[in-house]
């Protein structure tokens, strides 16, 4: 078939031709959009789920709608070596020019405040005696407000911020809204903070939300920093689709192409992909180069499938486990081989949820001397702990992989 045609599309983050299975979370926000609008209390959102079940698109796909309703809305992914202030001053900065021309120009006296303080509250971390080139320059023209947001302290500064805000929000009739990537990687002292936060923001009827994006272990990071963190955020696990949402994510693409799948093609591709948005793009995409003509067949599924575990293997697993030191490798091999070895039936689930014990185990070693193999493959991302004594691959079925490669 016609490869310029193609309509699937693998990779990070990007949208596919059809965000099939999420309508529920979609209409929860326009509801959550609607509420805030009108003045009355709305938590923040948290989504959750593993690498490549499409938390960055579902949250790119929320911002779009927020953006239609006339807010003003920041996107910035969080990294553990980097401060939550100049990344979340850059996004209010474009949320407060989203906002029109009442709050983006510095003429009016709110809006002038407003980028003041947006501008103290970044150029506080680099300090008063920071040279020119650690200074933030926002593109800014108003100088930074002296005593508001600069204290030093993020909580009170981040407080102060976000109020102010939230104010010149509500005085132009809209919301803002900011979008949190990754937040799993926010220091402790930042979560802390954007936590106190929101949680004034939501006291004070303020119109801004926070939104934000993370690995399955993110509800106990908030947990931890806050205990009233579990009523602050509406919670939101993010899946693999049902069959039926699989099955309108490669039809409805292909339809617009004039092409169309056989009922056993749709099962063999949900055989192989169990559903995992990420995996149905890479197989949509190697079925369709392969494919002879239409309808898609079981047959042309099977012909492609070495190509899209080949596609997957690189690109998706082979990236991650490349990161990975060789002593951090024996740790994933093992957490491999206990998760087989834990299961009823042989067969892991698709995180190869272990204990940490029985990967020592497995590796004929003391828990204890493993710590650092496996606090250095927590903070790369490649491993999570939902549970005291547990941990778990970020990946779906990245244990599979492994035993490939052994």
């Amino acid at each position: 078939m016609d490869p310029i045609r193609n309509p699937y599309a693998p990779g990070a983050g990007q949208r596919p031709p059809e965000l099939a299975g999420r309508d529920e979370q979609l209409a929860a926000f326009e509801v959550v959009l609607e509420r805030v609008a009108r003045g009355r209390p709305e938590r923040s959102l948290v989504l959750t789920g593993l690498r490549g079940v499409g938390k960055t698109v579902l949250l790119n796909a929320l911002r779009s709608a927020a953006v239609r309703k006339g807010w003003g809305t920041g996107k910035l992914e969080a990294r553990p070596d980097q401060s939550l202030r100049r990344p979340l001053s850059s996004a209010l900065h474009q949320a407060v020019r989203e906002l029109g021309p009442a709050a983006q120009e510095p003429g009016d006296d709110g809006a002038t405040h407003v980028l003041g303080v947006i501008r103290s509250f970044a150029q506080r971390e680099a300090g008063a005696d920071a040279k020119l080139r650690d200074r933030w320059s926002p593109g800014i023209s108003v100088p930074a407000v002296r005593g508001r947001a600069d204290s030093g302290d993020v909580e009170i500064d981040l407080v102060e911020l976000l109020t102010d805000v939230g104010g010149l929000a509500a005085d132009a009739g809209k919301g803002v809204a900011v979008f949190i990537d990754e937040m799993q990687d926010l220091g402790a002292t930042d979560v802390s903070a954007l936590c106190a936060a929101c949680h004034e923001l939501s006291q004070n009827g303020l119109p801004v939300i926070v939104v934000g994006a993370g690995l399955p272990h993110l509800p106990a990071v908030l947990s931890a920093s806050k205990s009233y963190s579990e009523r602050l955020f509406s919670y939101q696990r993010i899946d693999r689709l049902s069959r039926e949402a699989a099955d309108r994510a490669l039809v409805a693409p292909a339809a617009e192409e004039e092409a169309a799948f056989t009922p056993e093609a749709l099962a063999a591709m949900y055989d192989a992909t169990r559903g995992y948005p990420y995996f149905i793009q890479a197989y949509g995409r190697s079925v369709w180069d392969l494919a002879p003509r239409t309808p898609i067949t079981a047959d042309d599924v099977a012909v492609a499938g070495p190509e899209a575990e080949a596609e997957l293997a690189v690109g998706f697993f082979g990236s991650r486990y490349e990161r990975a030191t060789p002593a951090e490798r024996d740790y994933l091999r093992a957490m491999a081989d206990a998760a087989v070895a834990s299961s009823d039936d042989g067969v892991e689930d698709p995180v190869g949820s272990v204990a940490t014990a029985d990967v020592a185990g497995v590796l004929g070693k003391k828990p204890q001397s493993l710590s650092p193999a496996r606090d250095a493959l927590l903070k790369k991302g490649l491993i999570y702990s939902g549970e005291r004594g547990r941990i778990a691959f970020t990946v779906p079925h990245f244990g599979r992989y492994l035993r490939t490669q052994a």
